[in-house]
Parts: structure tokens; C-alpha cells; sequence
């Protein structure tokens, strides 16, 4: 049985070793969202960074309505990415390398993947290995205003490099795989980075932000995962 793991974050842009396959592809009832500290690759124990995770529409929609501050997620979201055919020889290998890589709070888990072809939805790939980082894990941390989030991306930086260049990869990436798919919240967050970032350029003052997120926790240190 061909091992094949779905990127719909990092992955896209800088994807697993030994690849001899490479399809794009989405999946289906759920929204990508910044919701997953990072200490290990987009920020540090001190100031966790933001990278994304996949949530089931109705969970995060849920999540959304209670914390009263993040964009709507429609319904009807898909969620594009590309899944990648690892080497047979070098399955174990590359394994270890994606568990080791996702090990800041994703599990491992199983989706149908899906694309257009001639113009009609067709399943491409069934139960496909995917890296998810639930709810439930210690560095979820959810909805997040806007502004707090952008400035968290634009201003965090880890041993992976800076936060923001993380989302314009992601953004940039996911222009080129799938020009129509209007992934809102991408776009809003790389409009308002960017904007961060010129006004940084422009040697305006950039002011701070000091409103917690809204799990009720400033940040989330290594020593809780």
C-alpha cells in the first residue's frame, strides 16, 4: 500500500522528502485556520508563533459564535492542498521525518481527497494521511481578533524563521494551486501583515497589542505540551 500524506500548510511550500508524486487536491467540511501555537518552528517558548490547522466547519463555526469576533466560515469551504506519494523505500524515513516535523500538538489522521477533473468533482486519493491539530490539543488555541493575530504573525519569529513568512509562503502558494478557491481568512491576514510590515518599512510606529487570546491564555509554552 502507497504511503501518501495531504499538505495543506507548510507542506504545500516546502514538501516531504523522497517524493515521487505530487497531486493537488482538497478536502471537504473543513476551514484552515491560524489556530495552532508554534514554538517549535514559527516562534519560541516565550512568544509561541501561529501556523495552521484544519477544523470541521461546524466545530469552528461553533467556536466563532461564542468567542463573537472572527470572520464566518461558509459551509461550503473546501480546503486545497497537495498530496504527495512517498518513495516505498523510503517510507519509514519519511514517517519519522513528518512525525518529528508536526510533533508541536498534530495527530496523525485519514481524509478523502478530492479535485476537479473535466470540470466534475472526483475522488482522487480515499483516506489519505493527513497531520491534524485537534481542539483538544494543548496548543490549539482558536478563534483570535484579527488584529491580535496579524500582529502576532507579523512580530514572531522561530527556528523555522520568521512567522509571516510562513503565511505569504502559505498565501503565495495557495494563489498558484488554486487560483478560485477565495480562501477569506489567508487573504485578510496577509492584507493586514503586510500592511504591519510597510508601515515598519515606513519607520511608522507599529503599536502593540496586550488583549489575550480568547482561550484566556497569553501564550502557550513548551512546558504545557
Amino acid at each position: 500500500m502507497t504511503y501518501t500524506v495531504f499538505g495543506y500548510g507548510s507542506l504545500i511550500f516546502k514538501p516531504p522528502p523522497h517524493t515521487v508524486r505530487r497531486q493537488p487536491g482538497y478536502v471537504k467540511g473543513y476551514v484552515r485556520r491560524f489556530a495552532q501555537s508554534s514554538w517549535d518552528h514559527r516562534g519560541t517558548p516565550e512568544r509561541p508563533g501561529r501556523v495552521v490547522t484544519i477544523i470541521p466547519w461546524a466545530e469552528w463555526h461553533a467556536l466563532a459564535q461564542e468567542r463573537k469576533h472572527e470572520e464566518a466560515a461558509d459551509e461550503e469551504d473546501i480546503v486545497w492542498g497537495v498530496a504527495y506519494t512517498i518513495d516505498p523505500a523510503f517510507e519509514d524515513e519519511v514517517r519519522a521525518y513528518l512525525d518529528y516535523r508536526e510533533k508541536n500538538g498534530y495527530s496523525v489522521h485519514t481524509e478523502d481527497i478530492y479535485n476537479l477533473v473535466d470540470g466534475k468533482e472526483q475522488l482522487i486519493i480515499p483516506q489519505c494521511i493527513l497531520y491534524v491539530g485537534l481542539a483538544s490539543n494543548p496548543s490549539f488555541v482558536g478563534p483570535e481578533p484579527l488584529d491580535y493575530l496579524s500582529h502576532r504573525i507579523w512580530s514572531c519569529t522561530g527556528p523555522s524563521g520568521r512567522n509571516r513568512d510562513y503565511l505569504y509562503g502559505l498565501a503565495k502558494a495557495i494563489r498558484e494551486l488554486a487560483p478560485g478557491s477565495h480562501d477569506v481568512h489567508l487573504a485578510n491576514l496577509e492584507a493586514r501583515v503586510q500592511a504591519l510590515e510597510a508601515a515598519e518599512g515606513e519607520g511608522k510606529d507599529v503599536p502593540g497589542t496586550s488583549q489575550p487570546t480568547m482561550n484566556g491564555h497569553e501564550e502557550v509554552s513548551k512546558d504545557t505540551q
